[in-house]
C-alpha cells in the first residue's frame, strides 16, 4: 500500500540549505564601523579579521592560546572537532591587527589571573565566550546596517566561498576548514555556482 508517507521515506534526507555569506563589500563595511581608537575596537577588529582570514569556528577561536599563534609565519595552530590539530594561515591585515591587539590591549587585560593564556579576552581580562563573540558581531552588523542574519559562523562560510571564487583548490579549502569529509566542503562549490549565475545575470547583455 503506497502513500505520501512511503514516498517521503524513500529519501528522507532533506536537501542541505546553502549557508548565508557576506560579500567583500559587506565585510569591509562591518570593519569600517569599528572604532580602533579604543581598546575594545582594537580587540574587536582583530577578532573579526581572524574569523574572516582563517575561517576558524567560534569554538576554535575562543580556544586559541598565545602559544598557538605564530605572527612571523602568519599561521595559527587550531584544535578542531575531536581535538584534531591543524595549521591555518592568515593574511597580512589579520597579522597587523592581531599584533596591534596583543601589544596595545591584551597586555593590559592580561593582568587578571583569569586569562589562562587565551588570545582573546573580554574587557575584564577573562577568556571570551561564544556569546561574547556573538554580541561583538551583532554590534557591528547593526552599525553597518546589514539586515541579513549574521552569526560568527557566517565569516567561516564567507572565507570558504571567497577562496573558491578566487580559484582555490577544494582540497586545500577542506584542510583549512578542518573538514574530515570533502562533501562538507563541497557545499561551497554550490555557493560559487550561485555567484557565477548572479554575475551572469548582472552583466550579460541578453539575460
Amino acid at each position: 500500500k503506497s502513500s505520501w508517507l512511503n514516498c517521503l521515506l524513500i529519501n528522507p534526507r532533506l536537501p542541505r540549505r546553502l549557508p548565508h555569506v557576506l560579500d567583500l563589500h559587506e565585510i569591509e563595511l562591518i570593519l569600517s564601523k569599528i572604532d580602533v581608537t579604543k581598546n575594545k575596537g582594537i580587540r574587536d577588529r582583530a577578532i573579526i579579521e581572524t574569523l574572516y582570514s582563517t575561517g576558524v569556528r567560534v569554538s576554535e577561536l575562543i580556544a586559541i592560546k598565545m602559544q598557538d599563534i605564530f605572527l612571523h609565519q602568519k599561521v595559527l595552530r587550531v584544535f578542531g572537532k575531536g581535538s584534531k590539530e591543524r595549521i591555518v594561515p592568515f593574511g597580512n591585515r589579520a597579522a597587523k591587527d592581531i599584533k596591534n591587539y596583543i601589544t596595545a590591549v591584551r597586555s593590559l587585560l592580561a593582568r587578571s589571573q583569569k586569562t589562562k593564556d587565551c588570545l582573546f579576552l573580554n574587557m575584564r581580562g577573562a577568556p571570551l565566550s561564544r556569546m561574547g563573540i556573538w554580541k561583538i558581531i551583532q554590534e557591528y552588523v547593526k552599525l553597518a546596517g546589514i539586515r541579513k542574519k549574521i552569526s560568527p559562523h557566517v565569516f567561516r562560510h564567507s572565507f570558504a566561498t571567497h577562496l573558491l571564487e578566487g580559484g582555490a583548490n577544494l582540497r586545500d579549502v577542506q584542510e583549512m576548514l578542518g573538514h574530515s569529509d570533502i562533501s562538507t566542503t563541497q557545499i561551497y562549490t554550490h555557493l560559487d555556482r550561485e555567484y557565477l549565475i548572479e554575475q551572469h545575470r548582472t552583466f550579460h547583455p541578453r539575460w
